[in-house]
């Protein structure tokens, strides 16, 4: 059963992917967005949105795109990766559905040149959306810049929008970037969510999914979650969405504190899962008595005998705590198999082995 049946929400509201319509207008978000909008109103040169991973780079962008007048403007978006001056020309030529290979860089230049004159006679203009701009060279950004000359008369032909990461911001005020700087039209830098503003992100992702109040959250854990997560958007979504999965399997219509601790705790013990390595012994792997011997368990100190205990009232504290630990194991087994099965990426493999090893734990 998903969580979102059992809150009786429409739809799950704090998936990781960027949807422009689950936007929340901070102050910074709004004021980003301002600046977005002028700068495409005056169509030309560049605008600039640099944020850390995760602050709504994209999802502000996309928003943006929405809107455009497609009749008038061709968008098109780039992700960029370590791209030196001819590969960024041969992915934009490419993008623009130009050939590209194996051409010169003059000859790249002819093509794009003569595509956004085409365009601009049938009274259209072209916006470029550059993601991850931190990873260009110097030698690429020169040549976006060079891009930005194209013109008739005083009309410019080519408009970029840049995202980046807070790297780019250091590269921008660099020595050798002030004729870049000179073409830039608008700039903004998206900071984290402050505190007092995590609860109204949070119920207006919720609302949006048809939220009525089923769960109910203690007002505590908003500065828990905030502490944790920085502030960053994304990051609300990944800890909100495990909080929400939680809650169900353990049946609870009311998220508290314990309960947004207690996920922390589980992804803490999984990132160090992930990361542990066995300290293998020089010369080579170790041996599978020796490997055996790692894992054997100390004997538990606390079911012993006593003067006054019986076979019988050992064996009960025994099953008690055998029992006790396959409930907390089964529900975390539970969490796991829910959490791929809402994967939009999951393995298909592992999702099926997950299941005919819960029907083997029941019988």
């Amino acid at each position: 059963m998903m969580y979102e049946k059992f809150y009786n929400l429409k739809a799950r509201p704090f998936r990781l992917s960027p949807d422009p319509r689950f936007l929340f207008r901070s102050k910074v978000h709004t004021k980003a967005l301002a600046y977005l909008s002028y700068g495409l109103q005056t169509g030309e040169g560049f605008i600039v949105i640099t944020g850390g991973v995760g602050t709504g780079k994209t999802m502000l962008s996309r928003l943006i795109l929405s809107r455009v007048n497609k009749s008038k403007v061709i968008a098109v978006e780039l992700v960029t990766s370590q791209l030196e001056s001819d590969d960024l020309l041969r992915l934009v030529a490419g993008t623009l559905g130009l050939a590209h290979q194996d051409l010169p860089k003059s000859s790249l230049l002819r093509n794009i040149e003569t595509f956004l004159m085409a365009r601009a006679r049938e009274g259209k203009r072209v916006l470029l959306l550059v993601d991850e701009v931190q990873n260009l060279s110097p030698s690429a950004l020169e040549e976006l810049r060079m891009l930005s000359n194209f013109q008739v008369g005083e009309k410019a032909l080519l408009q970029s929008f840049l995202l980046g990461q807070d790297e780019f911001r250091p590269i921008l005020q660099s020595s050798g970037m002030e004729q870049f700087r000179q073409r830039i039209i608008a700039s903004f830098h998206l900071e984290p969510l402050k505190q007092d503003e995590v609860q109204e992100y949070i119920f207006h992702r919720l609302r949006l999914c048809g939220w009525k109040g089923n769960p109910q959250f203690e007002n505590d854990i908003f500065a828990l979650i905030h502490e944790h997560t920085s502030g960053i958007p994304r990051r609300i979504n990944k800890l909100c969405d495990r909080v929400l999965l939680y809650g169900c399997v353990e049946e609870s219509h009311n998220i508290g504190v314990d309960d947004v601790k207690a996920v922390i705790e589980e992804e803490s013990k999984e990132i160090q899962t992930a990361t542990d390595e066995v300290d293998l012994p020089k010369g080579g792997d170790l041996r599978p008595q020796q490997a055996a011997a790692n894992n054997v368990q100390p004997l538990r100190p606390e079911i012993t005998v006593g003067d006054g205990d019986t076979r019988l009232q050992v064996l009960e504290k025994k099953v008690a705590e055998l029992e006790k630990t396959m409930r907390k194991d089964n529900k975390r087994f539970q969490r796991m198999l829910m959490m791929l099965a809402m994967s939009d990426d999951g393995d298909e493999e592992m999702l099926e082995a997950l299941k005919s090893q819960d029907k083997v734990d029941k019988i």
